[in-house]
């Protein structure tokens, strides 16, 4: 294979850090890291313009992407996981409770299809019993997939909204993703640590959120280019994973203590790369896109990604 130089799209962190410095590269391409601030930000340029080679993506919006036909496929790369009980939040002191968000109004940090409110809304559906179909979802931006078309119940929060204020003013019963800080707000699931680990048990997954994506032509030009990405991701997880449980990642922030809990509660790699090591939280989140009215129809799990990688593990 002809060595490339691909532009590749990645925030910095853990699972990519030896990607980042160098110590681990592919076989046969020169990654050129571009950096996006925020993050989404990116994913609508990919989306939208496809500006990168490679990119992290979150998976809805690869999904919804896939669905309307933007020439990219995804690697079975999982860069970024979490629990989402913590993500929904009411005012401090509202004694708002799961069940009394029915038929109310609730912000969500960006889009519709943004996959953190997703899976919050999963939780919502399958932990309480909410009807999501009879909430008004006010979201704060537009979808990256422009020719997505959200459900009647979504509208748009409008210019310039501020969901942290609309939820302080009681225009809205909780937000979601909005990561508000500050003694005006509350977690909506009490104790959302501790739901998180139940759910881990019950569930048997830890929940992902970010993918890697490569465009298509690039892929049907070099044969073995997606194994040879997979390759080189999983093993700078892999060092990272083995930092983590030796104690030498140096100063970790909250992905970090996240994905050391989950690596002590499951004893497993927290980070698994590969269809069948994660196909039980990929088929949940189609599931989710699905009832939530993102995605028409539950897609094939194993279609959505590259062809060679179906084997993969890492």
């Amino acid at each position: 294979m002809t060595e490339l130089h691909l532009s590749t799209l990645t925030r910095s962190q853990g699972a990519n850090a030896a990607l980042k410095d160098g110590s681990v590269a592919p076989a046969h391409a020169t990654l050129d890291f571009v950096e996006v601030s925020p993050l989404p930000r990116g994913f609508r340029r990919m989306v939208r313009d496809l500006e990168f080679d490679v990119a992290e993506m979150a998976v809805t919006t690869y999904l919804v992407a896939r669905a309307h036909g933007v020439p990219f496929t995804a690697l079975p790369v999982f860069l970024v996981r979490g629990f989402h009980h913590g993500a929904i939040q009411v005012a401090a002191g509202s004694g708002i409770r799961p069940q009394d968000l029915a038929g109310r109004r609730v912000g969500v940090n960006r889009g519709y299809t943004v996959t953190t409110g997703v899976w919050a809304r999963g939780v919502l559906d399958r932990e309480y019993g909410l009807d999501l179909d009879g909430i008004t979802w006010v979201c704060s931006d537009a979808e990256h997939v422009e020719r997505y078309r959200a459900p009647s119940n979504v509208v748009a929060a409008g210019a310039d909204a501020d969901l942290g204020a609309m939820l302080a003013a009681g225009e809205l019963a909780a937000v979601i993703g909005a990561g508000l800080t500050g003694p005006g707000v509350a977690p909506l699931v009490p104790d959302p640590q501790a739901a998180a680990v139940a759910a881990l048990h019950r569930d048997g997954f830890h929940p992902v959120n970010h993918l890697v994506v490569v465009r298509d032509e690039l892929l049907a030009d070099h044969p073995g280019l997606a194994e040879d990405l997979f390759a080189a991701f999983a093993e700078a997880k892999r060092r990272y994973v083995a930092d983590l449980a030796a104690g030498a990642v140096t100063d970790p922030d909250a992905t970090d203590r996240l994905n050391a809990v989950v690596a002590r509660e499951t004893g497993a790699d927290p980070l698994p790369y590969g269809i069948e090591p994660n196909r039980a939280v990929l088929e949940r989140l189609a599931e989710l896109a699905r009832d939530q009215h993102i995605l028409a129809e539950r897609p094939d799990v194993d279609g959505l990604f590259a062809a060679g990688t179906a084997g993969l593990a890492g």
